[in-house]
């Protein structure tokens, strides 16, 4: 398994530089069949954060890609965007509140 940590921060000004190192993290282990992305540090992102983790699903090819600890925000705008895939099971937001009409 290649594990690795996103930063606190991951917008549009750092994604770039984020994924090539997240990249160079994970294609140090070139045998192994999961890819796991630790997101519990995250608190300031963007859009950008969510192309982040395509482009990781991408790269990944035929390994596993498990998103651990993703803020509720992220599963939320994920969710706005119709990318839940991206974050996998950690893409389940908790409900929000029912309305009546």
């Amino acid at each position: 398994m290649a594990h690795f940590v996103l930063p606190a921060s991951v917008t549009v000004a750092e994604a770039g530089a984020v994924v090539r190192q997240a990249l160079g993290a994970l294609r140090a282990e070139p045998t192994a069949q999961l890819w796991e992305v630790d997101a519990a540090a995250l608190r300031d992102f963007d859009s950008a954060c969510l192309a982040l983790l395509l482009e990781l699903r991408r790269q990944a090819g035929d390994r596993a890609l498990r998103v651990l600890s993703a803020p509720p925000r992220l599963a939320h705008l994920a969710t706005a965007y119709g990318l839940d895939f991206a974050l996998g099971e950690a893409a389940a937001a908790p409900p929000g509140p029912e309305l009546h009409s």
